[in-house]
């Protein structure tokens, strides 16, 4: 398999998780996950999800010590207008809870790591209802699962193939809903608004700057932002992402008002939590449950993977199928 990250610089060589959890503390904001679909939160430990969004409920939350919400919109199964309104109405809801609560927020809009999503209307809902960003994020990888971005190109990882594809080449790019041609994410910018955004305002922090320049200039170059500039996040490894989200939160110190449109990985690294191993059977159900014992399994995607996924589950023995008509 050809790797197309073989010649970058090496990783900034500091581990930046301490300080970013340092800087988010400091800050006294809160981050607040906006999550399209209920995937966003497989990063994240310790971390309350609120399915409801009244006032009241977002204020309790601000008042939480922990420095992460999402709420599940659930927003990528609705029209385009549903989900700019949805989108209004819970950033309207979270200027009361924090006006409320006198906590401040940081908005990200959680999204797929392949790039379907309704872009731009929903940031363009939360920017217009916050009161204007200075510069969006734009920060689809997703390290734990092989969505990559390098030299402005975003990358998917075929398991069956043992190979890496630009995004718009992968099955993803061919979804009824929101397809699209670019792999170049300033062209997919240019693609998703139609123009009105052209690829060349698209700005973008490249790795040769993340890597040795470090946070110091990704603070620079944020600050320089202005009228929700359009910013892309290249990204091949969990360091690249701390780079940026400690950079990120620099110049939000300095003033610098930031949106950020983003996969899973960028959520957790931008909250300052260590990766944790995925949940063994007595993480879910202590030590003592007795053994088997029944579960479910819902399967809602019609990707080719999770078709094989499924084939593999049903050729297990003790598994009945359940076909819902939705």
């Amino acid at each position: 398999m050809t790797d197309p990250f073989a010649s970058l610089p090496p990783e900034w060589p500091e581990p930046l998780l301490p300080r970013i959890h340092e800087a988010q503390a400091r800050s006294g904001r809160k981050l607040v996950a906006l999550d399209d679909d209920p995937t966003g939160v497989q990063t994240v430990s310790d971390t309350p999800v609120l399915a409801r969004w009244e006032v009241a409920d977002l204020a309790a939350e601000l008042r939480d010590p922990r420095p992460l919400c999402f709420v599940l919109t659930n927003s990528r199964s609705l029209p385009e207008a549903e989900a700019a309104a949805l989108n209004r109405e819970v950033a309207a809801n979270l200027l009361a809870a924090s006006e409320q609560t006198g906590v401040g927020t940081t908005v990200l809009s959680r999204s797929d790591s392949t790039l379907r999503g309704h872009f731009p209307a929903e940031t363009d809902a939360l920017a217009e209802t916050l009161g204007g960003v200075d510069a969006l994020l734009l920060v689809p990888a997703f390290v734990e699962g092989g969505r990559l971005t390098a030299g402005d190109i975003h990358w998917v990882r075929d398991g069956e193939r043992n190979e890496w594809l630009p995004a718009a080449e992968s099955e993803f790019a061919r979804d009824a809903s929101f397809g699209y041609r670019a792999s170049n994410l300033r062209e997919w910018v240019a693609e998703r608004t139609g123009g009105r955004v052209p690829a060349s305002k698209v700005a973008s922090l490249g790795l040769e700057l993340i890597r040795r320049e470090g946070p110091d200039e990704v603070a620079r170059v944020l600050r320089a932002c202005a009228d929700g500039q359009v910013v892309v996040v290249n990204a091949v490894a969990d360091r690249d992402l701390e780079t940026v989200a400690l950079g990120a939160l620099m110049a939000e110190a300095a003033g610098t008002r930031l949106l950020a449109r983003t996969a899973a990985s960028f959520v957790r690294i931008l909250a300052g939590q260590e990766a944790r191993p995925l949940l063994s059977r007595d993480d879910l159900l202590g030590p003592a449950a007795p053994a088997p014992l029944p579960g479910i399994v819902a399967v809602g995607s019609h990707v080719g993977r999770t078709g094989q996924q499924l084939a593999a589950l049903l050729a297990a023995p003790g598994v009945v199928a359940v076909e819902l008509s939705v």
